[in-house]
């Protein structure tokens, strides 16, 4: 990129640097705790992924985002009406040729109740701190451009942003859980989905670099997320959706996969680990397409996508958005055994 364009790029990305976007990802069914903290625990009693997502390479520098998330129940077994859930989070994001970055650490806990034979209901909050950094050496002003070099000796006149603050923040929500089967969803007879609402940034904290005031707008997300088994079929269909407001700002994310059962769980021994396969893609409203591949085998799951990017960008980008990677680790399968099984556990004969 030449001195001109270095000075435009920059330019363009001033204004999003006091209201710049949450930290999320296109795989948000492998994010749960930072869409809802009400999620925590509601299908697993103890969950781990890891994330990790590199953007907009062919525009400018990378924006690279890494992510771990920790859930883990409290006296689950001893308690069958209901249970506490708490979450733990670590996020790290880069963004531009500034050195945009986050570094989110997030506690968050959780009241799960019974409602039915296959229902829950959970409300969560979280909160923690956000340390918020940008490389100002990296900064260029018109007035060390003379139409035709950069000068960085020369005064810019211009006031300087800190490098780097400090801020707090809070989120809660609420979600619906529902999971019923027979026996096994890999046995075609299953149904499970996630509904809930949330909401961000209570505080309304402050995210100016300059010594202004500049707060930042509260954020809702609804959400819903099912799993359909196809009886006879070996297969169950996805589709998940995705809203969020934030101020003027809105995000819709709608899609499904297809999921076919590769091998079932072993009914007696349990020696046989059920495996299945995900493909499918969503559509972020107005700026991406995003083919996405699940793995799953017993307690694992491996997940790949890529932001095929079609907003106005498409002409610098030439589509070419981010891939996306997610691992995922829990103590359950959500697949292959008793979905209603968290207060179910099954035998093995």
């Amino acid at each position: 990129m030449n001195t001109k364009k270095l000075f435009i790029a920059t330019m363009i990305a001033l204004p999003f640097i006091n209201k710049a976007q949450d930290i999320h990802f296109s795989q948000f069914n492998e994010t749960p705790v930072i869409l809802n903290p009400a999620l925590s625990c509601t299908a697993y009693d103890t969950r781990v992924i890891a994330n990790y997502k590199n953007q907009w390479a062919s525009v400018s520098s990378p924006y690279q985002t890494y992510g771990l998330s920790l859930e883990k129940t409290l006296k689950h077994l001893k308690l069958k009406k209901s249970y506490v859930g708490t979450s733990f989070t670590i996020y790290n994001d880069k963004a531009g040729d500034l050195g945009l970055g986050t570094l989110a650490i997030n506690l968050g806990a959780n009241i799960v109740v019974k409602t039915g034979k296959f229902s829950k209901f959970s409300g969560g909050i979280g909160g923690g701190i956000s340390f918020r950094t940008i490389n100002t050496s990296k900064m260029r002003w018109e007035s060390q451009y003379d139409g035709y070099n950069y000068n960085a000796t020369t005064a810019s006149g211009e006031a300087t942003p800190v490098a780097s603050f400090l801020q707090g923040d809070f989120v809660g929500g609420v979600v619906y859980h529902y999971a019923k089967s027979e026996r096994y969803i890999s046995a075609q007879d299953g149904t499970k989905f996630d509904i809930g609402f949330s909401a961000f940034h209570f505080s309304s904290p402050n995210l100016s670099f300059m010594s202004g005031n500049d707060r930042q707008y509260a954020k809702f997300v609804g959400h819903a997320n099912f799993d359909i088994g196809i009886k006879n079929a070996h297969a169950a269909l996805v589709p998940s959706l995705i809203y969020m407001r934030q101020g003027p700002s809105q995000e819709i994310d709608a899609g499904f996969m297809f999921k076919y059962i590769i091998q079932d769980q072993s009914v007696y021994t349990g020696i046989k680990k059920p495996c299945a396969l995900s493909l499918g893609a969503y559509y972020r409203v107005g700026d991406a397409i995003i083919p996405s591949l699940l793995f799953q085998y017993d307690k694992f799951a491996l997940g790949f996508s890529y932001d095929l990017n079609v907003s106005q960008l498409t002409a610098a980008s030439k589509t070419k958005g981010g891939m996306e990677i997610s691992l995922r680790f829990n103590t359950s399968p959500g697949y292959g055994r008793s979905l209603g099984g968290s207060f179910n556990r099954p035998t093995y004969k």
